[in-house]
């Protein structure tokens, strides 16, 4: 017996990936590295560098950092309530890139 698969609206764009730009303000709370780690090694989402102002004072880093993530809206959530929970302030915005035929 074949069991048909039936996707609602809110489950087919919850599955589709997109490119968005985080932006995180260091408040000297949790290590740079340590962010980075948590994103890509625990929660599996590939990230780009785009842009990073970080000042080392006394062991807290401070300043700010962009990344370009290419995931699904539940990644991005897991991503922003990681980074509510630790108190960084963060915007992310969607990301579209023009393309030329």
């Amino acid at each position: 017996m074949i069991i048909p698969i039936v996707q609602t609206k809110s489950e087919i764009a919850n599955s589709v990936k997109k490119d968005l730009i985080l932006e995180v303000e260091l408040n000297g709370k949790m290590k740079f590295d340590q962010i980075l780690d948590t994103i890509n090694q625990k929660m599996g989402i590939c990230y780009r560098l785009l842009n990073a102002n970080v000042e080392y004072i006394d062991g807290n880093n401070f300043g700010s950092f962009q990344l370009r993530i290419y995931a699904t809206h539940e990644e991005s959530q897991q991503v922003e309530f990681f980074l509510n929970k630790n108190k960084l302030l963060n915007t992310t915005v969607e990301y579209t890139c023009r393309k030329y035929s």
